[in-house]
């Protein structure tokens, strides 16, 4: 058996129920095969970034796995699959977006998964809800998250009750 992984999963929708399919997307990620969801953090409101659209509903999910991250990215992507994602171009609107950010220590490139996930540094959405999970969490290859946080202070993020 693997040893077990701390991995955080960001989470995101801007289609239908946007705060419903993140909600239903963490409890999904508590049921899934060889996972418990430890954490999750608040909900919030962001405008889309290099995309039109209504804004984001989004959030955080620190999780234990005992599965292989190209497995864990598989089972996100089913998840999204339930909630209709779809892919017609680069940053389209969606249902559901799950994105595997940082699975332990690891740095993974290969052709279907890069971990740390290349743009975590670069959004205001992912960092501030993963710092509120993790505030002394280090980005393997990168540093702390913590610095990173002033590259994205224009980017408007409000935390929803």
């Amino acid at each position: 058996m693997s040893a077990a992984s701390v991995a955080y999963i960001g989470i995101g929708a801007n289609l239908g129920d946007a705060r419903g399919n993140v909600e239903d997307a963490l409890a999904r990620l508590a049921l899934l095969p060889a996972c418990t969801l430890l954490a999750a953090s608040s909900l919030y409101r962001t405008a889309p970034i290099d995309a039109g659209g209504d804004d984001y509903i989004n959030a955080v999910a620190r999780i234990e796995t005992t599965l292989p991250a190209e497995a864990l990215l598989t089972a996100l992507h089913a998840i999204e699959a339930r909630h209709g994602r779809e892919r017609p171009y680069r940053n389209a609107p969606r249902t559901l977006d799950l994105d595997l950010l940082l699975y332990g220590a690891a740095q993974i490139a290969s052709a279907t998964l890069q971990v740390p996930h290349p743009r975590l540094g670069e959004r205001a959405f992912v960092l501030v809800p993963l710092l509120e999970l993790a505030p002394a969490i280090a980005i393997p290859g990168i540093g702390p998250a913590r610095g990173l946080l002033a590259a994205v202070a224009g980017q408007a993020i409000d935390k929803l009750d």
